[in-house]
C-alpha cells in the first residue's frame, strides 16, 4: 500500500478515492453512494447504512472487515478503531504519517460522511433516562471531530444538504483546502449544539443550579484584574452560549453580548441590534434579519466598527455575507442557516454564538461594597410599553406607520444607558444619545449623532458591503438632517422643556416619555405649541 500526500495550497484539490460513510439520517445516502461509487470511491460503511447501501445493489465494504473485529455491545463500539481513525487523523502533508500508515497496513480516508444519532429529539418524544442516554452518540462525534480536525487531508460532510456540493467536487477532482475547512467549520458546530444539547439535559435532570459551572477568564475589564464566568443551572443566556467559532470570550465580550442579546429580545418581530461598550449604536427591525441589520448598522457605522451584533432570529447567509467585510467582535443568535457559519467563518477570529435566550423575568444583582442590591429584572412588559397603554397629551393621533416607530422607539430605549434619548425611523434607530448626566445633553448628543453620522451611513454600508441602496432606504434625502421627520423616545421625564425644544428645533415630530414631572405642563405646552405629537407612558426605564 503506499499512501499519497496532499497538497498544501488553498486551491489545489484532493480527491476522494475512500469514504467512510455512517448515518442516523438518511436522507439521500442512496442517491449519495451511486455517485460515489460511479467515481471509483470505495465505501466504507457501518451497520444499517451499510445495509441500505448494499440491498441498492451499490458495493460497501463493512467496517468490522476493516478492523478486523465486529460491533459489538448493541453498536456501541463500532468504529472506535486504530484502523479507522488512524486513517482518518493521518496528516498526509507528512512523510513520517504516509510511512507510519504503510507500516500498519492503514488505509486512509478521503471523505467521512456522518450525521448523528438524534438525541434532542428522543427527549422531546419523552424518552425516559436510559432510551435518551442510548441516543448519546460517540463514535459518530468522534469521527466527525477527526476529520474536521485533519481537514489538510480530509473533508467531512455532517448534512445531507450538501451531498450535492460534494457530487460537483467529485467532478472536479475533489474539494479544494478552502472548501474542507468551511466543512470543518459546519462539522464542528454541529458537535458543539450536539454536546450543549445533551449538556443541557443532564442539567435539567440533575438541577445542577447549585453545582454553577466556572470559567476562568484571561482578564477582567482590564488586564490587571482577574475574571470569572460563573454559569447558572438554567441552559439559558450568554453564559450558556455554545461558541462555534473564534477567540475565547472576554469580559467585556460578555457584557456586551448579554446587552445586545436584551436589546434585540426587547422585540417581537425580526431585530438586530450591535452594541458597543454596553451602548446601543443600532437597533433595527424588518420583515427578516439581513434587512435589519442593514438598517441597524446605517445608523452609526463608525461606533459598529468592533461592535457585537445580536438578533432573535436564525442568521441567514445573507445577513452573514453582509457581516463579513465589518471588524465585528461577537455574532449571538439562537441559530444560524446552512451556510451562514460558513460565510462567517472566514474571519477566524470571530466569536460566532449559539444561544439559548434568558428566560424573561428572574432577578438581577449588582455589587456594592459591603453587600448587593437585587431588583427584579427591567422587562419591556408593564401596561404603558404598549401603546394602547399611552396617554395622548399633545397634537394628533399618530397613524398607523407613526405609533409602530414609536412603539419601536420606545422598546429600545430600555437598553440606552441612561440618562437616554433616542431617535428612530422606519423602525430603526437614526440617532442615540446615551449616559449624559442630564437630558438636554442627551438629546443634544442623539441629534448630533443622527444628523453627522447620516452623511457616512450610506457611503460606509455601500463600501462594507451591507447593502448600498437599500441601506440608504434608512438614511433621508438630505442625511445631514437625519433627525428631521423623525420620532424621540426618552426613557425619564423631561424635567424642563429645554431638553425636548432640542428635538423639536431638530425636526422631531412625536415623542414618547414616561411623564411625571412636575413640570409636565410646560413639556406638554412646548409640544404643542410646535405641533408635535406627545404620548405618556406612566413607565420609566432606567438603564444605569
Amino acid at each position: 500500500m503506499t499512501t499519497v500526500t496532499v497538497p498544501d495550497s488553498g486551491e489545489a484539490r484532493v480527491s476522494i478515492r475512500r469514504a467512510l460513510v455512517s448515518v442516523y439520517d438518511k436522507t439521500g445516502i442512496l442517491d449519495f453512494a451511486r455517485a460515489l461509487e460511479a467515481a471509483g470511491v470505495e465505501i466504507v460503511s457501518t451497520g444499517s447504512t451499510a445495509a441500505r447501501i448494499r440491498e441498492a445493489g451499490i458495493a460497501v465494504t463493512p467496517v468490522e472487515d476493516v478492523t478486523g473485529f465486529p460491533e459489538c455491545l448493541e453498536g456501541r463500539v463500532k468504529t472506535l478503531h486504530p484502523r479507522i481513525h488512524a486513517g482518518i487523523l493521518a496528516d498526509r502533508r507528512k512523510a513520517a504519517h504516509c510511512a507510519q500508515l504503510d507500516d500498519l497496513s492503514v488505509a486512509p480516508f478521503d471523505l467521512v460522511v456522518c450525521n448523528l444519532y438524534p438525541f434532542a429529539d428522543t427527549v422531546a418524544s419523552g424518552a425516559d433516562a436510559d432510551g435518551c442516554v442510548e441516543q448519546i452518540d460517540i463514535g459518530g462525534p468522534s469521527m466527525v471531530r477527526a476529520a474536521a480536525k485533519n481537514h489538510p487531508s480530509v473533508a467531512v460532510i455532517v448534512d445531507p444538504a450538501r451531498y450535492d456540493e460534494a457530487i460537483e467536487a467529485l467532478a472536479a477532482g475533489g474539494f479544494t483546502l478552502d472548501q474542507r475547512r468551511r466543512l470543518a467549520a459546519a462539522a464542528f458546530a454541529h458537535t458543539a449544539s450536539y454536546d450543549a444539547e445533551i449538556s443541557r439535559w443532564f442539567a435539567d435532570q440533575l438541577d445542577l443550579e447549585a453545582e454553577a459551572p466556572t470559567h476562568e477568564l484571561r482578564y477582567g475589564e482590564n488586564p490587571h484584574q482577574s475574571a470569572r464566568v460563573i454559569a447558572d443551572g438554567s441552559g439559558e443566556g450568554i453564559a450558556h452560549a455554545t461558541q462555534l467559532q473564534g477567540k475565547a470570550m472576554s469580559f467585556n465580550n460578555y457584557t456586551d453580548a448579554d446587552a445586545a442579546l436584551r436589546a434585540a429580545y426587547d422585540h417581537s418581530d425580526p431585530c438586530v441590534a450591535i452594541v458597543k461598550h454596553a451602548n446601543p449604536c443600532g437597533i433595527a427591525t424588518a420583515a427578516d434579519v439581513a434587512a435589519a441589520h442593514r438598517a441597524a448598522h446605517a445608523c452609526d457605522p463608525v461606533s459598529a466598527y468592533g461592535g457585537v451584533i445580536a438578533c432573535n432570529r436564525p442568521v441567514s447567509v445573507e445577513m452573514a455575507r453582509q457581516i463579513r467585510p465589518i471588524f465585528t467582535e461577537v455574532v449571538i443568535a439562537p441559530d444560524y442557516e446552512d451556510g451562514a457559519v460558513e460565510e462567517l467563518s472566514g474571519k477566524k477570529n470571530l466569536r460566532i454564538l449559539k444561544v439559548t435566550p434568558p428566560t424573561r423575568g428572574g432577578e438581577e444583582i449588582k455589587q456594592i461594597s459591603g453587600g448587593q442590591l437585587r431588583q427584579s429584572r427591567d422587562d419591556v412588559n408593564e401596561p404603558g410599553d404598549r401603546a394602547s397603554g399611552w396617554t395622548l397629551v399633545a397634537g394628533q393621533p399618530a397613524d398607523d406607520a407613526l405609533l409602530a416607530d414609536l412603539e419601536f422607539a420606545w422598546r429600545s430605549v430600555r437598553s440606552v444607558r441612561s440618562n437616554a434619548i433616542l431617535l428612530a425611523k422606519g423602525r430603526a434607530t437614526v440617532g442615540v444619545g446615551m449616559g449624559q448626566v442630564n437630558r438636554v445633553d442627551s438629546a443634544k448628543l442623539a441629534v448630533e449623532r443622527a444628523n453627522t453620522l447620516g452623511s457616512r451611513a450610506t457611503g460606509d454600508a455601500a463600501e462594507a458591503g451591507v447593502g448600498g441602496a437599500n441601506a440608504a432606504d434608512v438614511v433621508a434625502d438630505h442625511p445631514e438632517e437625519r433627525a428631521r421627520g423623525s420620532v424621540a423616545a426618552s426613557d425619564a421625564f423631561f424635567p424642563f422643556a429645554d431638553g425636548l425644544q432640542v428635538l423639536i428645533d431638530a425636526g422631531v415630530r412625536a415623542v414618547v416619555q414616561p411623564g411625571g414631572s412636575i413640570r409636565d405642563d410646560e413639556v406638554i405646552a412646548a409640544a404643542n405649541a410646535a405641533g408635535i405629537t406627545m404620548y405618556l407612558t406612566g413607565v420609566r426605564h432606567f438603564c444605569h
